[in-house]
């Protein structure tokens, strides 16, 4: 039987948010925190989770504390979410993380940009098709980060693996995202606006119906209340959620997203929720600057 994965697709048409992984003061995982911080996920509304990605640090986590990160996140959500598990590395690490994430009931992967100096256009199918014919119970999501790669390619991965069935889409440029998603197939595949709350409007307008958010682990409400106005195509009242969102945006996206993560943690620790500590390359704020980010997480009364 010909599987539709209408329930996954619905889920990544939504706020697709990526939890930060704590880290307790030994410098490990911090299992309960990370609970806590899911549980004020799921109590506010928020029904579809990335365990693994950038925002959780996937790639300063050891392989045993990626599959820790998904046991929590499965168990913690139960059925209030549906899961979209991170997945990368070379192959064989992507395979077994995409199996391991499917035998705790997961219903989702998303394979990372390959981490390589040279990506061609046909090796980057064959990297996703070797995932995604390996777990064809799972929805797959590629996220692309590679301004070159064509729509073409992706249409080419989703005829050999059906599974393929959304796009997270990571280039800054709205203009490219419309001209790529109409190459793939605009109906054929779920677009989410993989820049978050920033591109979402742009991205929306293009074709887009999810966005994921890293910002969502601070302030939930203000990512609902987007995808909200995005839904009903109230570009006005988006617009006023990206200008109370700009500054917190900023301070993340500055010098190469050098703080991306690290905005993130200093505002939840801010508001008591986790410690503020990063793993390398990413590091703390300096203490000069933390002051403007309790700031803004502050005025979003939380």
């Amino acid at each position: 039987m010909t599987r539709t994965f209408e329930t996954q697709r619905a889920a990544l048409a939504d706020v697709v948010a990526i939890p930060v992984t704590p880290f307790a003061e030994d410098g490990t995982v911090d299992p309960a925190t990370h609970r806590a911080l899911l549980r004020r996920l799921l109590d506010a509304g928020i029904t579809t989770l990335t365990p693994n990605g950038n925002t959780g640090e996937f790639y300063a986590l050891t392989p045993a504390e990626r599959r820790l990160v998904t046991e929590l996140t499965v168990e913690e959500a139960d059925d209030r979410a549906a899961i979209l598990v991170g997945v990368g590395h070379d192959v064989p690490t992507a395979v077994a993380s995409a199996r391991h994430a499917r035998d705790l009931g997961a219903t989702m992967v998303m394979v990372h940009q390959p981490v390589h100096p040279y990506v061609s256009q046909a090796g980057w199918v064959d990297y996703h098709r070797a995932v995604a014919e390996a777990v064809p119970e799972l929805g797959v999501v590629p996220y692309i980060r590679n301004a070159q790669l064509t729509g073409a390619r992706l249409a080419e991965l989703a005829d050999a693996c059906p599974n393929v069935i959304g796009v997270k889409y990571a280039v800054p440029d709205a203009a490219k995202f419309a001209a790529f998603a109409r190459d793939a197939g605009l109906d054929r595949f779920v677009w989410i606006a993989g820049l978050a709350e920033p591109y979402a409007p742009s991205y929306f307008s293009a074709g887009a119906t999810g966005f994921t958010s890293g910002l969502v682990n601070v302030a939930p409400a203000v990512s609902l209340n987007m995808i909200e106005a995005l839904r009903a195509g109230d570009y006005p009242a988006a617009m006023k959620v990206w200008e109370q969102i700009r500054r917190f945006e900023e301070l993340r996206a500055a010098n190469g997203s050098a703080n991306n993560v690290t905005v993130v943690k200093e505002a939840l620790a801010s508001l008591g929720l986790c410690r503020r500590e990063v793993r390398p390359p990413s590091c703390p704020l300096p203490e000069s600057e933390r002051a403007e980010v309790a700031a803004i997480a502050a005025g979003w009364s939380i």
